[in-house]
């Protein structure tokens, strides 16, 4: 029943945060580290504000950037770059997950609220470099972030992306809110399973997910 769920799917669409790679592997600590470290400098807080305003932005703007650029002017070149510079290498390969990918009918992308750059070098550790047709970060949506409507929509249209043929692969339940609304199928790739009108489905394993669908 599942495969039959996306025998029209021919536009696949996944984050890449938690999402391409496990979350075991703790790669986004380095990056939250080095948020917060930002937003100390450019706020002028320390460190245990600059953690809670970290959090406070992503709950409410859906990331920290979006949060740093409305309340404090913040340019987000230098943010991206800053908080992206981290150890790659903690990273494995996944050539089953590549080749499942690889295998999906159809034209494959990555739409992170990352950078780009940030996302290749991610793909690239974990072996998945080659397998994708795009991959979009959130300066391809005008830094707009999901889950706004926008950002999805800006996104999908450069991409030529068609929701009703569209699948969405993401970790966190409120970027996969606009996709069901737009027509898109949703999986939440994630441990815990939350029940939502806007979740199809759920996984905690996106490689054995793929393959029900081979």
């Amino acid at each position: 029943m599942v495969k039959a769920a996306f025998d029209h799917v021919r536009h696949w669409v996944f984050d890449l945060d938690n999402t391409l790679y496990p979350p075991a592997v703790r790669l986004f600590d380095q990056i939250e580290v080095r948020m917060t470290r930002f937003v100390m400098d450019a706020v002028g807080v320390g460190e245990a504000e600059a953690n809670d305003l970290r959090l406070s932005y992503w709950r409410s703007y859906g990331t920290t950037l979006a949060g740093l650029m409305r309340e404090h002017g913040v340019d987000p070149d230098p943010y991206l770059h800053s908080v992206h510079d981290i150890d790659f290498s903690v990273l494995p390969e996944d050539p089953q997950l590549a080749a499942l990918i690889d295998g999906l009918p159809g034209r494959k992308i990555v739409y992170t609220n990352g950078s780009a750059p940030y996302a290749q070098n991610v793909l690239e550790a974990r072996g998945l470099s080659g397998i994708f047709d795009a991959v979009y970060g959130v300066e391809h949506a005008d830094f707009k972030p999901k889950p706004e409507r926008a950002a999805f929509e800006r996104v999908f249209g450069r991409d030529g992306t068609d929701p009703a043929s569209a699948a969405m692969f993401e970790d966190d339940p409120r970027n996969l809110a606009e996709p069901h609304a737009m027509g898109m199928r949703t999986v939440h790739v994630a441990e815990a399973e939350i029940e939502a009108e806007h979740i199809h489905h759920h996984t905690p394993d996106l490689a054995a997910f793929l393959a029900r669908l081979t």
